[in-house]
Formats: C-alpha cells, structure tokens, sequence
C-alpha cells in the first residue's frame, strides 16, 4: 500500500487520480527512428507499458486502461496486424509470473466476437486467472473504439427493453451496458507520441477527464514520464462544468 511517504516529493497524495487511461502511441515511429521494423517498437511498447502499470500501482492508482489495439488499427499493413494479435496472446500468456508479482487483475474492453480466435482464449484465461487479485486493475483495450463501444451498449439496452413499450434511455441508464461499468470515468487522459487527439479512446467515459499529451514515444515512456503526467494533472482545478 502506497504511503505520503513513498510518494516522488513533487506529488500530492490528496489527488492521486483514481483511473488514468493511456493512448500509448508512437511504436512505429520509435523503431523507424532507429531504422528498426516497427515490429521491434511494438515489442519495446510492451516493455514500457510493464514499467508504466508498476508505476502506477506504486502510486496507489487503482485502475488503468491501455489502449492497445483499435477498431482502426485492422486498416495498417496485413503482417503487422498478425504480428500484434501474436504479440498479444503470446504477452498475455507469457505475462503471469508479472501479473501475480504485482497482484495485477486484467480485463478486457473492446469488440472480442472480431477478435483471433486465439487471442479471445487468452483474454478469457488471463482474465479468469486473474480475477482473485487485488492489486491495480488493468483494462487492456483490444479491438476498441469509443463510438463502436456506445452503439452495442445501446443495442444491449436495446434488447434488455425491447418489451418495455416506450421506455426512454437515459444517461444513467446506459452505463451499466458499457464494456467495464465497475471502472470509474477515468481522472486523467494520457497520449504518449506527440499527436493531440483521442483517436475514438472512452469517449463516453472521458467527458470531464484531463488531458496530457507527451512528445515522448511510448517505448521511451518510464516511471519518471507518468509521474510527470500526474504531477500535472494535480495542477489542474476540476469543476465539471459548475464554479468553485
């Protein structure tokens, strides 16, 4: 457990953000920098997303979301798709001793049914196996896209109300039809890479989060890079749309 006294000097414990969730961008561009196949930055990204989920569990963050593959991302080149869905289900199963290490408990956001067919055993094992850990909850979010996302909440409202004549759908009503209701709308939005933009990431959830973008490339990404994000964002003043 994460005390004030553990905490980089820099840092507030009164404001540790609850759920941060993570654009890790800039893999490509890290391995062309280094005339590296992009398949190499992946690899590096996996590493720094280990570093990343240690730092914040030492912070005391309670959820993390890692946005890992897009519904997008099936438009990049045929062998570099087939090498990320490898990378995952190998990193999924290769990643225990990590997981129990840590007390880590995984999920799953994102459109599983388009996923490889052994990729969604690995999501399932891994977060079964999982499920009796305490530590920090990781949200990998694999075949996601933020509106993909809303509209089969709301076919899965849908369903659920389809003999309630005239029944209308509320804000407050959707949300337990969302992928992960039991996670929290995520405090702090991070975008390693350098682009501004959230690329279709929680746009439900996201509605008040906070911002940070970095021009470092995800694989350069360590402890000293997240706690900065954090360091920023217990500067910010957070009225969700009211005044202090």
């Amino acid at each position: 457990m994460t005390t004030a006294a553990d905490l980089p000097q820099s840092l507030s414990e009164k404001s540790i953000p609850t759920h941060v969730g993570i654009i890790m961008d800039g893999n490509g561009r890290w391995a062309r920098k280094r005339k590296l196949k992009r398949t190499q930055g992946h690899r590096e990204g996996v590493e720094a997303a280990k570093r990343v989920v240690v730092a914040a569990e030492e912070l005391g963050i309670g959820y993390l979301s890692l946005y890992s593959f897009s519904t997008e991302n099936w438009k990049r080149a045929e062998d570099e798709v087939a090498f990320i869905m490898g990378l995952v289900a190998r990193n999924l199963r290769d990643q225990y001793d990590f997981y129990r290490e840590h007390r880590i408990r995984l999920y799953h956001s994102g459109n599983i049914d388009k996923l490889p067919p052994d990729v969604r055993s690995e999501i399932a094992a891994v977060t079964a196996d999982t499920k009796q850990y305490e530590g920090i909850k990781v949200n990998l979010a694999v075949n996601y896209g933020g509106r993909d996302e809303i509209v089969r909440a709301v076919n899965r409202w849908i369903a659920a109300h389809q003999h309630v004549p005239d029944h209308k759908l509320s804000i407050e009503e959707l949300r337990p039809y969302l992928d992960l209701p039991e996670f929290p709308d995520p405090d702090l939005i991070i975008r390693s890479g350098g682009h501004k933009r959230i690329s279709n990431f929680l746009l439900w959830q996201s509605a008040y989060s906070e911002l940070y973008f970095s021009d470092c490339l995800w694989p350069d990404w360590t402890a000293a890079e997240f706690i900065e994000a954090v360091k920023d964002y217990q500067q910010r003043q957070r009225n969700y749309g009211g005044v202090k």
